[in-house]
């Protein structure tokens, strides 16, 4: 799926079709991020730019972008993750992850978890 158009669909999937209608989002210039290692109990806050990739155990995660309403900056965080895991070269998840509902679009993995805090806007 185009990259632009998922965007807007993630948006009414969780607004509802009025209210996706009418939010239009800015691309910032990174995104937070907070990873978990299950088995330590570890976290470790990750501050990312567009096209940053950043090792977290056996994982790598690279963000794309990283979107928030316009309006209300503060409101949400959309970020758009790949993440892989470097033993197998597997794909873990590919797609964008919504601060606000991070169940939404998780990663699956039995170690790690991963989750968008917000976007970094300066």
């Amino acid at each position: 799926m185009n990259v632009t158009r998922a965007l807007p669909l993630i948006l009414s999937l969780l607004a509802g079709p009025l209210a996706a209608e009418s939010v239009t989002t800015t691309r910032a210039d990174g995104a937070l991020l907070r990873a978990l290692d299950k088995v330590s109990s570890e976290t470790r806050d990750l501050e990312m730019r567009p096209g940053e990739a950043v090792d977290i155990g056996r994982l790598t995660i690279r963000l794309g972008e990283c979107r928030y309403p316009t309006e209300d900056p503060n409101s949400d965080a959309f970020a758009q993750l790949v993440v892989t895991n470097r033993t197998t070269h597997a794909t873990l998840f590919d797609g964008w992850m919504i601060a606000s509902a991070p169940a939404l679009s998780a990663l699956d993995d039995a170690r790690y978890d991963v989750w968008v805090l917000a976007c970094i806007t300066s």
